[in-house]
């Protein structure tokens, strides 16, 4: 895909000066490819199942981002053992807690995210699950046929919440570090692990001990592989 996952988290974590904007589409009759360049580069799909983090604005240190990047660019055979130890590590260090604020353990904010989450369902996505941490949210959903595309649901859903949020906390600014976090789920395997991971980020973050016990975490009936 010209990009895979771990290239886009640590360039999505790294300070990246002012990248030239364009959209190039391509029309088939089975599949629309979007590749938008923004800030950071994006290749989307029109359909699959996405996997979805998007955080508050200054929740990880630099120290953090130095060091995926080396992992990153560390030789490794095995790509999809290499994405599990990058995406905890990068939880971890969110999960800590360190830097920035928990503004989503403001239970109105909550709800203004839960709303945000849930309307899309049934219009551009199938909601599959999600959870909720004190600075970061975990997303993983199926896109409809004839949905608006990856980057507008994002945009959308952040941009939304950003603006009811603010009001609540009566404050300016960004809410939301700017760019989403995304990896296309390659296989049922991966998706089998993903699920898992997004339900018991809480117990791992140490917040309850057992995953149903997070009042803050969604999951589709179909795809409960926890008891």
């Amino acid at each position: 895909m010209g990009y895979n996952f771990f290239a886009l988290m640590i360039l999505q974590l790294l300070t990246i000066n002012h990248f030239k904007q364009y959209l190039f589409t391509i029309n088939s009759k089975m599949m629309q490819k979007v590749f938008h360049k923004r800030n950071l580069p994006h290749f989307h799909h029109s359909d699959g199942i996405y996997f979805i983090t998007y955080r508050l604005i200054n929740s990880i240190s630099q120290k953090v981002i130095n060091e995926l990047k080396v992992e990153y660019r560390s030789p490794k055979k095995n790509e999809t053992e290499k994405f599990r130890r990058m995406l905890q590590k990068y939880d971890k260090a969110l999960d800590s807690g360190e830097l920035g604020e928990k503004h989503l353990n403001n239970p109105k904010i909550l709800d203004v995210c839960k709303l945000t989450l849930h309307y899309p369902d049934g219009k551009d996505y199938r909601l599959i699950c999600y959870t909720i941490m004190p600075n970061h949210i975990h997303l993983l959903f199926e896109l409809l046929p004839k949905n608006k595309g990856i980057s507008k649901i994002m945009q959308s859903i952040k941009r939304i919440s950003a603006l009811e949020s603010n009001k609540i906390l009566n404050r300016e600014g960004s809410f939301w570090q700017d760019e989403s976090y995304d990896r296309l789920v390659r296989d049922d395997i991966e998706l089998y692990f993903i699920i898992k991971y997004i339900l018991q980020n809480p117990v791992d973050a140490g917040l309850v001990k057992n995953w149903s016990d997070w009042k803050h975490t969604y999951c589709h009936p179909h795809y409960q592989v926890l008891n």
